[in-house]
């Protein structure tokens, strides 16, 4: 139900917008049709095996880690941590396809080797006890500066890399391993430093990709745009799904198998899970694989030609300045759709104890994304360069984490990372797509960077929000502080009466 739930608004907006707005053939609505139906079987089973499995996993080796003397081979087991979890990401896979002018194996390398370096550091951040701000701080200074020196037409790319190789495998799993860190520290800081660990190791890729076209240059940069397939029939429609869902299924299996690997020589070496666990776990395996097989093949299959079908149409027309709104209905409902999203307002709302609830941090999301999307429709159909809007984001975003709560500062920064998952790089990106080529400019300068933005808008919604939780709690203390001094309502003087 939770799903069906997340992903019938948004079914029903690119459907209703298929009809009154663009007219779309009867083939690719029943492919779209087909994609949002695999979408609500997998999120349903991936969340659950994400449940049973990835967390305990995690939370279990982040727990383990900290008990070791050894610092040397707790940094070197973060390291391939990350750059595994990071080459078991399907989605980083097909964003190297698309960029043909790069070997994937050099693309997926170079972005594995980022997040495992980002991974080490945001581990001897919480083990250390330094300040997230600080280096999240220091961490985008040199993004920036790197930058300045990547080629033009990179940057973007770059920007997208960070915000897809922290996907559905790897945000459960990084996650449960900041909440095993902080859970075994007894200090004031130790709640609020659960989170912050996806926040630092997105920007890893960043940087490694920035380098990678310093040195590598790669020349005549292209894309592969996705073509609408011809279907005529519910049996080509089915037929469609079929020939694509082993693809995946060898894809996902593979990544799976890789974390399962690590498992289980972490549990050969510490013995730590008993057998009833162990079972569980195995099913939790399971159903994550099957879960995610059915999400990539439907968002893949369905969702990405619709998307670019929907944004070349309305981009193309007379009345492009649709997309504007169009996007922000989009934006608003795209986020729920987001696996990953789940599991985070569930950590967030537990480890608050309730003081954060899901449904609140779910509302901030939508309103992010939905600004996000705005802010990305009207940079391309307007031509504002990508770095106009990071720079100004990014440093108000950092500006705000020194006068909200440390935790608030934490989640936001994981959200982004969160929010910029399967569906902004198989839906979002597509649409970007074909709004550039409806709207004429260059897709590698201006749809490349949706990804990056729908990251930071929610680096200063959620904070903002802490803002306000903040006066809240200040209010509350303030009135409990005064019933306290309060002993005799009577005795209060109000007017010159009693």
């Amino acid at each position: 139900m939770e799903a069906f739930s997340s992903v019938l608004p948004i079914s029903a907006i690119v459907l209703i917008a298929g009809v009154v707005i663009t007219p779309m053939p009867p083939g690719t609505v029943l492919m779209f049709m087909g994609g949002a139906a695999l979408l609500i079987i997998g999120m349903g089973f991936f969340t659950l095996g994400i449940d049973m499995a990835m967390i305990p996993m995690g939370e279990g080796i982040g727990i383990q880690l900290t008990k070791s003397s050894k610092l040397a081979l707790i940094l070197i087991v973060c390291f391939l941590m990350g750059a595994i979890i990071t080459v078991a990401e399907p989605d980083l896979r097909v964003l190297a396809q698309q960029i043909s002018a790069i070997p994937t194996m050099y693309l997926v390398g170079t972005v594995a080797a980022g997040v495992g370096f980002f991974m080490v550091i945001a581990v001897l951040r919480t083990l250390l006890k330094i300040r997230l701000s600080i280096l999240l701080i220091a961490s985008y200074a040199v993004t920036i500066t790197i930058s300045f020196f990547a080629p033009d037409h990179f940057v973007p790319i770059a920007f997208e890399a960070g915000g897809i190789a922290t996907g559905p495998i790897a945000v459960p799993f990084i996650l449960a391993v900041g909440l095993g860190l902080a859970s075994i520290r007894s200090d004031k800081n130790s709640q609020d430093d659960s989170f912050g660990l996806v926040s630092l190791v997105t920007i890893g890729p960043v940087i490694a990709m920035l380098l990678l076209g310093i040195f590598y240059n790669p020349a005549g940069l292209d894309v592969d745009i996705s073509s609408v397939q011809e279907v005529f029939s519910s049996r080509e429609v089915v037929g469609s799904f079929a020939v694509q869902l082993p693809f995946y299924l060898k894809d996902v299996s593979l990544a799976m198998g890789a974390i399962m690997i690590c498992f289980v020589v972490f549990q050969f070496v510490s013995r730590r899970y008993k057998r009833h666990q162990l079972g569980r776990i195995a099913v939790g395996f399971f159903y994550a694989i099957i879960g995610l097989v059915f999400f990539l093949t439907g968002v893949n299959v369905g969702f990405i030609p619709v998307g670019q079908l929907l944004g070349f149409q309305i981009a193309s027309s007379s009345f492009k300045w649709v997309m504007i709104p169009l996007g922000a209905l989009i934006g608003y409902y795209i986020v729920a759709a987001e696996p990953s999203v789940h599991v985070l307002t569930k950590q967030v709302e537990e480890i608050s104890s309730g003081a954060i609830t899901a449904k609140m941090l779910k509302k901030g999301l939508a309103v992010g994304m939905s600004i996000a999307l705005v802010i990305t429709m009207t940079r391309i159909l307007y031509g504002i360069p990508l770095m106009w809007i990071l720079i100004p984001g990014y440093s108000f975003a950092l500006i705000l984490s020194f006068f909200v709560p440390r935790i608030f500062t934490g989640i936001a920064f994981d959200s982004g990372a969160v929010c910029s998952g399967p569906m902004s790089a198989a839906f979002l990106l597509p649409l970007a797509m074909g709004v550039c080529e409806g709207a004429g400019r260059d897709i590698l300068s201006y749809a490349f960077g949706i990804v990056a933005i729908v990251a930071m808008v929610p680096l200063v919604v959620i904070q903002i929000m802490g803002l306000f939780y903040q006066y809240k709690i200040k209010q509350a203390e303030a009135l409990e502080k005064l019933e306290e001094e309060i002993d005799d309502y009577s005795e209060i003087i109000v007017f010159g009466e009693h």
